[in-house]
């Protein structure tokens, strides 16, 4: 008997999906996700996130070499679990612009407006009576605090919310944690949903092919346990985020003719937006040295360890991230384009690199960037990664804006408060000072702030992919739901936006999208 929905990925979208399509008991929903089950506990101590790097559950990609980052091969961490990213990320909520949702409307897909996506926002989080705990950080370290009186002293207004009214302005970050602990996509909505007999969810199945009856979606083609599988589907809805959803459509034959007929893939609909467009929020750090002996560096001590377990308090419950602020760079921007993060820790190449003694960090990180790259499959192998070419800072305005952030974190840190605090900037270091010598340290520095989005953009226009009801071009029963359809990046982190594609594609699917009727052609 074959499924209704087959859903493929339970990352933050997949998750909505299958938790809201199974509330009607007469349908029958698979999930399929390549990982593992969320069992770890680094997974649910929030400071513990970095040490899930580069473990198996990670895709642990890896981007082509980058012209402007100095020749560099970047790594981009991506969830491969129950939860996907939301389950190894900052946690950091941030809804992004209302000119970002305007903007996709405006791009040929109506209901997507801001106005027509508020209500959903608010339908998901908890201070609104949804199931996605938004809340405050329990432990704010007093630097970040600091952060926010050194940013008012520069000019920059103190902000507490930055999904408010207005998103300017410096503050601590709303996270998506309950009781001290993350609270994923998996946590929210998918747990609650998983004893319904009509909700099926593979782990360890890593989807190699959606199969087609002519240009009808019949279902998917699976490895799971080492043996081959299929899924036969009503609707089929790829929700494997900005790199496995463009991916996936290659493999199957959807994608640019000329690259799929190159490797031999049998062509089913000539799509040349799949894989296309790609954009992500390029960051640079700047660690400093901390004078006192007081940051979150030597978190994990036994009282820490208690003081989350039994009192859901202390270092275990930061987010890295704690602090932040949105910046316009110039008179007459329309909308903040600079975004900073604070953290009272070393944070060096995702973590990895820890220096003796003490550090803060703060992250200068460009919102709109106007350099575009592309997803594309290394092989006809399912299994081997995709090639992934960012072509980060390839627009001389992105370069531009990077050095102008990095100098204003510099000026942030430079603040009368910070000067108990304040030592040595390790990198790049107080000898980078001219523009050509700040220029390269942060081509030697700049990392992913692991937000890829556009892959299979939404829209009218001839490079898109799906159309407003996220509905893949040419094709019949096949959807995509993630970050990829997202014409233009939002401006702050993706997480909320990823959750929300998933509220409103069930909603969609299932007829209580009364915005979504004008995009019913």
């Amino acid at each position: 008997m074959p499924y209704d929905f087959v859903i493929v990925g339970a990352g933050s979208a997949g998750c909505v999906l299958a938790a809201q399509l199974s509330e009607d008991p007469s349908v029958r929903v698979l999930l399929l996700e390549a990982g593992e089950p969320d069992r770890r506990q680094e997974i649910h101590i929030p400071a513990a996130f970095p040490q899930l790097f580069k473990t198996p559950v990670d895709w642990a990609y890896e981007t082509e070499p980058q012209p402007h980052l100095a020749g560099r091969r970047l790594f981009w961490p991506r969830g491969k679990m129950l939860g996907g990213s939301s389950s190894m990320n900052a946690m950091i909520y941030i809804r992004g612009q209302p000119s970002d949702f305007d903007g996709w409307r405006d791009a040929g897909n109506p209901g997507w407006g801001s106005a027509d996506l508020l209500p959903l926002f608010e339908a998901i989080e908890s201070r609104t009576g949804g199931p996605l705990s938004v809340t405050d950080l329990r432990t704010p370290h007093p630097l970040s605090r600091l952060f926010v009186e050194a940013c008012h002293e520069c000019g920059i207004p103190p902000n507490p919310d930055f999904n408010g009214p207005r998103q300017d302005g410096a503050g601590l970050n709303h996270v998506t944690q309950k009781n001290g602990r993350r609270h994923s996509a998996a946590d929210a909505f998918l747990k609650p949903a998983l004893r319904r007999p009509n909700l099926t969810v593979h782990t360890g199945a890593h989807v190699t092919r959606v199969r087609f009856e002519g240009r009808r979606a019949a279902g998917v083609e699976f490895i799971r346990n080492g043996r081959p599988e299929r899924a036969d589907a009503g609707e089929t809805l790829l929700c494997g985020g900005a790199v496995n959803s463009p991916q996936l459509l290659m493999l199957s034959g959807v994608g640019p003719r000329d690259h799929l007929e190159g490797l031999g893939i049998p062509v089913v609909q000539d799509l040349p937006g799949v894989g296309a467009n790609l954009q992500d929020h390029l960051t640079v750090v700047l660690p400093y040295r901390c004078q006192q002996p007081v940051t979150w560096d030597r978190a994990g001590s036994l009282w820490d360890i208690v003081s989350w377990l039994v009192l859901q308090r202390g270092p275990l419950t930061s987010n890295v991230g704690e602090a932040g602020a949105f910046v316009r760079s110039r008179a007459g921007c329309p909308d903040p384009d600079l975004q900073f993060l604070f953290g009272p820790f070393f944070f060096i190449q995702h973590g990895f690199v820890k220096p003796e003694g003490y550090g803060f960090s703060i992250a200068a990180i460009l919102l709109h960037p106007r350099s575009r790259g592309t997803i594309r499959l290394r092989s006809r192998d399912p299994l081997a990664p995709p090639l992934i070419q960012p072509n980060y800072l390839d627009h001389p305005d992105d370069r531009d804006l990077l050095l102008l952030g990095a100098r204003l974190a510099r000026r942030i840190v430079a603040s009368r408060g910070f000067e108990p605090f304040r030592g040595e900037e390790l990198l790049p270091g107080d000898a980078a000072q001219s523009d050509e010598e700040l220029a390269a340290g942060l081509a030697r520095l700049a990392e992913t702030l692991y937000h890829p989005a556009g892959t299979c953009a939404m829209g009218r226009d001839p490079q898109t992919v799906v159309d407003a009801r996220l509905r893949v071009r040419g094709i019949e029963h096949l959807s995509v739901a993630d970050a990829s359809i997202m014409p233009a990046i939002t401006g702050g982190n993706t997480n909320a936006p990823c959750i929300l594609i998933g509220e409103k594609a069930s909603r969609m699917i299932r007829g209580l999208d009364r915005a979504a009727m004008g995009a019913a052609g």
